[in-house]
């Protein structure tokens, strides 16, 4: 049904070089920890979520969705997610009504444009492309939360997924992971916060970063300024990776290496997820605390 999806994408992920070589004991012991899921006749996606208030906080300002659908017939079979994740800022001055307002105008942008075309009885490729689709529900999200919460803001980092391929709109500091097999994690956005920028000009280390004052101090937020600038980044979701959303209530107090550690040992995506925040709690829960799990199933 979907096959002219995959011409419709106007960027496409080369094929990452395939490397050979023995499998170090971490890794064997790693890869034993996460039972397989079961081959399946479709190709789809599964995705789990969690959320915590944390410990130190009266309110939730984190808003997430999760949004997954497959398609299956005797012609063609297609899977389709958006998965979002929006931490609102600005405290009792409307941050946790900017995250939602973002998460919720950003998905019925998306999905009308997108998704329900899909549904029709005669499928079309939209008349935009993915990205000025993503850049519009971004825009709308924009002037919807000026109107709505003026002087709030919020992050916003929406993935949407098409069978492997994967289209993340961010700003913000929430990010976007990729969690490949042995350990090995990519941080496939770019936090818009002012320490991250000191930290690529060479101002300060990573390490320095991880304890600046103010690093949750932001430069770019969606329902900030006169108009929103979203990156967009595509690539591909392997059968053995995860991509992960979270808010900084997650990767701010949880090390990298133990994230994709969790997730690897994990019986379960759901169980992955809930131990992830508890692990974020564990850590003090300073902030709020969102997460979403994807993976691929052939």
């Amino acid at each position: 049904m979907f096959n002219f999806l995959r011409k419709w994408f106007s960027r496409k992920t080369p094929e990452a070089e395939v490397e050979t070589r023995p499998l170090s004991p971490e890794e064997i012991q790693v890869s034993h920890q996460m039972a397989p899921l079961p081959r399946r006749e479709i190709g789809q996606l599964v995705a789990a979520c969690s959320q915590s208030i944390g410990r130190q906080r009266e309110l939730n300002e984190d808003s997430l969705l999760a949004f997954t659908s497959t398609i299956a017939g005797n012609k063609s079979n297609s899977a389709f997610g958006l998965y979002i994740v929006a931490d609102g800022m600005g405290g009792h001055q409307f941050g946790e009504v900017a995250s939602n307002l973002a998460v919720r105008v950003v998905a019925s942008t998306i999905l009308r444009k997108l998704f329900t075309s899909f549904l029709d009885v005669n499928p079309k490729a939209p008349d935009q492309s993915l990205r000025e689709i993503i850049e519009q529900a971004f825009a709308e999200a924009q002037r919807i939360i000026q109107r709505e919460a003026p002087g709030s803001g919020t992050t916003l980092t929406v993935a949407v997924v098409i069978e492997q391929q994967v289209t993340v709109g961010h700003v913000g500091d929430s990010r976007a992971y990729l969690l490949h097999p042995g350990g090995h994690h990519e941080v496939m956005t770019r936090d818009h916060s002012l320490v991250k920028r000191l930290e690529e000009l060479g101002h300060i280390t990573p390490e320095e970063a991880a304890s600046y004052p103010n690093r949750n101090v932001l430069y770019r937020a969606v329902g900030q300024g006169d108009s929103v600038d979203a990156d967009i980044y595509t690539f591909s979701l392997a059968p053995t990776d995860y991509l992960m959303l979270c808010s900084d209530g997650l990767w701010g107090v949880v090390p990298d290496e133990k994230i994709a550690r969790i997730v690897r040992e994990s019986g379960t995506l759901d169980q992955a997820c809930q131990r992830l925040v508890d692990a974020a709690n564990e850590a003090g829960g300073p902030d709020n605390i969102s997460v979403i799990l994807v993976r691929w199933v052939e």
